[in-house]
């Protein structure tokens, strides 16, 4: 199975420790033009597509990162799906959890907004613009909605990628799942991650690189599962929206299926906002593809 490398350059360049500089144009908000199914060639009437989203307990927006279309179509389908249900909660892949505290005070007003991102480290940690992601916060502080810090400590991802789990130490092991939740057996999900490492490193990598780059790659997975269903599990009747690139949606191979590993039966749907061509000709990939209308560019905004 052959995939983009956009999926996963993201995943890569974090985990190897490099950022390049990223020179971004900011764009109107998108309205959805169209939401199909993969696989069949109809749009789904939006209103069909946010009735159905309502009845999954945690719904999966994965984004390209860079993409404001794709942040402002989270924020819209954030914003339709808790005027249908007010017990709403938001799952950020953005944030490590070791800050849900900062959060946490900054959504009950007190911190300011320049602090929270200085107190999460997000520049550093995340990297990318952050006015992608405060209007989606203001509307969460605003209304008193949760958000989940959901991924694992960047330090930890990067000693697993040189050392695996065996070089953490013991208080880097109580922040990740036990060893035996770490499920790596996945055949086609380490297909896919394999191809895309070997396209980064033209044939150059070794076998212990990629054994331990992958076991990094599922810990993120299964850190970012554990907190979504944590939550869940503590808040039957709240609905989680997750934030999330789309590499850790597709297939169901990253977050969901290990979300439905712990939680069992339950309800979930997977979008993939404005996706490539490629991904679009994969059947089950995802439950829907959101398409904004086509950009428009004006001058970014000061912070």
């Amino acid at each position: 199975m052959k995939y983009s490398v956009k999926f996963w350059a993201w995943s890569l360049a974090l985990l190897t420790g490099g950022l390049a500089a990223l020179l971004l144009l900011w764009t109107a908000p998108a309205q959805a033009q169209r939401v199909e199914i993969p696989n069949r060639s109809q749009s789904v009437n939006i209103q069909t597509f946010l009735a159905d989203l309502a009845e999954a307990q945690i719904v999966y927006l994965g984004e390209t990162h860079d993409s404001p279309a794709d942040h402002a179509a989270q924020l819209e389908i954030i914003r339709s799906l808790h005027q249908q249900n007010l017990q709403l909660a938001i799952g950020m892949e953005m944030f490590q959890q070791q800050f849900q505290s900062v959060i946490d005070r900054y959504l009950a007003g007190e911190i300011t907004e320049e602090e929270l991102r200085e107190q999460t480290e997000f520049d550093s940690r995340w990297g990318f613009d952050w006015e992608f992601y405060a209007p989606i916060l203001r509307y969460a502080r605003d209304r008193q909605i949760p958000v989940i810090a959901l991924n694992v400590p960047t330090e930890i991802t990067r000693q697993v990628a040189q050392g695996g789990l065996e070089s953490l130490s013991e208080s880097d092991r109580v922040q990740i799942p036990p060893a035996s939740e770490i499920r790596t057996d996945n055949l086609q999900y380490r297909q896919m991650v394999q191809e895309i490492y070997d396209q980064f490193h033209q044939g150059h990598g070794v076998s212990d690189g990629f054994e331990n780059f992958f076991l990094a790659q599922v810990l993120w997975d299964e850190t970012m599962a554990t907190n979504v269903a944590n939550f869940a599990q503590s808040h039957p009747n709240y609905q989680v929206v997750v934030l999330a690139g789309q590499g850790h949606l597709v297939f169901g191979y990253g977050i969901p299926d290990r979300v439905q590993r712990r939680l069992g039966t339950v309800e979930q749907r997977s979008i993939l906002l404005n996706s490539s061509p490629e991904a679009q000709q994969e059947p089950n990939i995802a439950d829907y593809f959101w398409f904004s209308e086509s950009d428009i560019e004006s001058p970014q905004p000061p912070l």
